[in-house]
């Protein structure tokens, strides 16, 4: 059979030959997986925790079950070396002196401050505020918060998200940019040789509450470990805090925050200084990521790259009685999602040409370390790797007529999207008003810094059940999961829709490893001139 007949005769087989006791046997993998990672035994997943090995072992053993070979040489393991450090605030306060008075800011409740420096004892002394707008510098769009400004030893004071969030003639509208992500304002203001960067809180344009970023970074910090010089001093500020910054320099936050959001707006000092002492509790350690492989035919060569991160936020501040963050749903079902298309893909009655590397990735709650670390450390080689397909949140979800495709006309694996989705009787939608940044705060990211063509796809909003949706919704409440205790496992979980979505991309993979096309991003997407610089090696 030729190449491309086989291909499609294997995708269709993929998507449509689904019988009932295949789907109970997924199912049951599905929930058993995310029962067990979400569990109390795990601790909530924490990197470099005293449950990290529990995890990785069980992920590994799990592969190695479904039939899948050690993907770095003879170990399941890629070990990921990261700085783990903790942060202690002198005083345990932050005093502004401004031209109106001084005031005190209290860790916690007003800032969230930490180090990512190996140094023991870190000090600013009497340094200088500078607000830096959104602290972007973007030439493309002809933005520059920076210019004219001399930052070092000064503290950036920067706005949450991009100008486009508050005027959609602004960069890419409601679509945020990575200019509007916090680790790009991090990395800005270190180039720019700022000391420190707070990053001003605000729900909306964060697109999550406060109580996720005390959640997040309140305890220790992972970072991957790096002689590079980074800011001395990361963090971020509530906006009320941030309101009386600007009242004790005398100064008007309505009146500044409404000028940033305007093109032309230059960055200025506060009149407003802080003297902060660190002290920092730092050890270098390893994390791991784990990678099983199924090895392909004639293209084994070439690679698919299925990932999920396993990681979540361990034990942390208790609310209402429960301190372990179980990561349910982010990611235990990711990683689910993961073992449900390795065991598809190894009772296949005949291998598929490409190899298909199945990978959970360390850190990613922290910044999308372990999806970094292999980017830049990769396996197998990127120019050799044809497509990510990222799972992260998979579940509950309800089935739905739709599909959701993020970075949608960013490459043509679009019609591979497409085609899968209407073997399942479904249609394909664009994602629209990506206010969060969805495309920059997951592992798919990385992939696509380094070239890699993406898919970012998951059910929609035209549910088959819109009654059980909403009854549903009536019975939680307002119940809030995200980065919280409340993220369990619950037998009553709807999974239907995410073993849909599952199926999704279990055929665009099955259809991609065996057809021997590699997909390519479309014209003027940046990632584009990376992948052909990368191909040229």
């Amino acid at each position: 059979m030729k190449p491309i007949r086989q291909a499609i005769a294997l995708f269709l087989l993929g998507i449509c030959a689904m019988p009932k006791a295949q789907e109970i046997t997924d199912e049951t993998l599905f929930r058993d997986a995310i029962q067990t990672l979400a569990s109390d035994e795990f601790g909530g997943r924490r990197p470099l925790s005293e449950h990290e090995p529990l995890t990785v072992n069980y992920i590994a053993d799990k592969f190695k079950s479904l039939g899948l070979l050690p993907a770095n040489g003879d170990s399941y393991f890629q070990q990921v070396p990261l700085l783990n450090v903790k942060t202690q605030i002198k005083k345990n306060e932050i005093t502004l002196n401004g031209r109106k008075g001084d005031a005190t800011l209290k860790p916690f409740t007003d800032f969230i401050l930490w180090s990512q420096r190996s140094d023991r004892n870190l000090k600013l002394s009497k340094a200088e505020y500078v607000f830096a707008g959104f602290g972007i510098n973007a030439p493309e769009y002809g933005w520059n918060d920076y210019e004219g400004i001399d930052m070092k030893g000064k503290i950036a004071v920067i706005l949450v998200n991009d100008p486009g969030y508050y005027d959609d003639n602004l960069f890419r509208g409601k679509n945020m940019t990575y200019y509007g992500r916090w680790t790009y304002k991090f990395e800005e203001a270190n180039r720019q040789g700022a000391a420190a960067a707070l990053v001003i809180h605000e729900t909306g344009p964060a697109s999550y509450d406060w109580s996720v970023v005390q959640n997040s970074w309140a305890g220790k910090n992972i970072s991957l470990y790096s002689d590079s010089e980074v800011l001395a001093f990361k963090g971020w500020v509530s906006n009320a805090s941030a309101k009386l910054m600007f009242e004790k320099a005398g100064l008007s936050y309505d009146d500044a925050f409404a000028a940033a959001q305007k093109k032309g707006f230059k960055g200025f000092t506060l009149g407003l200084r802080s003297t902060i002492e660190l002290v920092n509790d730092a050890k270098v350690e390893n994390s791991a990521n784990v990678a099983g492989i199924l090895p392909g035919t004639d293209l084994k060569d070439e690679y698919l790259v299925y990932s999920a991160h396993w990681d979540h936020f361990g034990i942390g501040i208790p609310i209402n009685g429960d301190s372990i963050y179980n990561g349910a749903s982010d990611n235990a079902s990711g990683v689910a999602g993961l073992f449900v298309i390795a065991n598809r893909f190894n009772q296949l009655p005949q291998r598929q040409r490409r190899s298909i590397l199945f990978l959970a990735v360390t850190g990613e709650e922290s910044g999308l370390i372990g999806s970094e670390y292999y980017a830049t450390h990769p396996l197998y080689p990127v120019n050799k790797t044809a497509l990510n397909l990222n799972m992260d949140a998979y579940a509950p979800r309800h089935r739905t007529r739709d599909i959701t495709l993020g970075a949608a006309g960013d490459s043509d694996i679009d019609r591979y999207v497409t085609e899968a989705a209407a073997t399942q009787g479904r249609t394909v939608k664009p994602a629209t008003n990506q206010t969060g940044g969805g495309y920059f705060r997951s592992d798919h990211f990385n992939f696509a810094k380094v070239g890699v063509p993406v898919v970012i796809a998951s059910g929609g909003r035209d549910y088959l059940d819109p009654k059980a949706v909403d009854e549903e919704r009536v019975a939680l409440g307002e119940r809030r999961t995200y980065h919280q205790p409340t993220d369990e496992y619950h037998s009553w979980w709807n999974v239907s829709g995410a073993l849909d979505d599952i199926y999704l991309l279990y055929g665009i993979g099955l259809r991609l490893s065996n057809d021997g096309y590699f997909p390519k991003w479309s014209e003027g997407v940046p990632y584009g001139k990376v992948r052909e610089a990368s191909l040229k090696q």
